[in-house]
């Protein structure tokens, strides 16, 4: 696996490109600012850009932003987020696209290698790795009424084709079936977690949130 580090501390970003060495991910560049990031990621065409929220002049969200840039030049490119906080509004950005391939962990999950690492094989593979803690924040007040334990095979199945970032018509695919039956699958699982009529991408991110939640029990 080739990746792309975007951390401005620079014995973090050193420390990081050390831990990936002994698991056999190499660091093909590793940067300071989000300009750097951009640059590193259209030159290497890595696997992975692990980048921080935070990055220079500002400090506020020019990391993620250029996260979420590289996503809209190469749709689908794995990016995984760290950040000291758990920053609701930029887990869900990541995850708008439905495209799969993010992830967001809180910095301290670093000291976890094997954790790490996992979660960096997952979303270079196209997977999803949320921090507890932001699934937590984010599910928040409209934690569905009733479990995903309530799901049928079929429509957990159908959770779990959306958890790793599949379209409708992806899902219909893998599954055989049309993608009016996938709509109706989708439709079931909205009602059952009981989340509310909203804007059709963000119900399937607390969709999602929700089915990696009971992942992790």
């Amino acid at each position: 696996m080739r990746v792309v580090l975007a951390e401005d501390v620079f014995l973090l970003r050193e420390g990081l490109a050390h831990l990936l060495k002994a698991h056999d991910i190499e660091t093909v560049a590793a940067v300071g600012t989000a300009e750097e990031l951009l640059a590193a990621v259209d030159a290497h065409r890595p696997d992975l850009a692990v980048v921080d929220v935070r990055l220079p002049p500002a400090f506020t969200d020019e990391g993620v932003r250029a996260a979420i840039e590289a996503r809209r030049r190469r749709p689908g490119f794995p990016v995984l987020v760290l950040s000291q906080y758990v920053e609701q509004i930029y887990a869900r950005e990541l995850l708008a696209d439905g495209a799969g391939g993010v992830g967001y962990l809180l910095k301290d999950r670093v000291f976890d290698t094997g954790h790490f690492v996992s979660a960096l094989r997952r979303v270079a593979g196209g997977g999803t790795a949320m921090d507890p803690e932001v699934i937590a924040k984010l599910l928040g007040g409209t934690s569905p009424r009733h479990p995903v334990a309530l799901l049928t095979p079929r429509e957990r199945e159908v959770l779990q084709l959306m958890a790793q970032g599949r379209s409708n018509s992806a899902v219909a695919a893998h599954l055989y079936v049309s993608e009016g039956t996938v709509g109706k699958h989708i439709a079931a699982i909205f009602a059952k977690l009981g989340i509310e009529p909203d804007d059709d991408t963000n119900r399937r991110v607390l969709a999602v949130l929700a089915y990696l939640a009971d992942e992790r029990r």
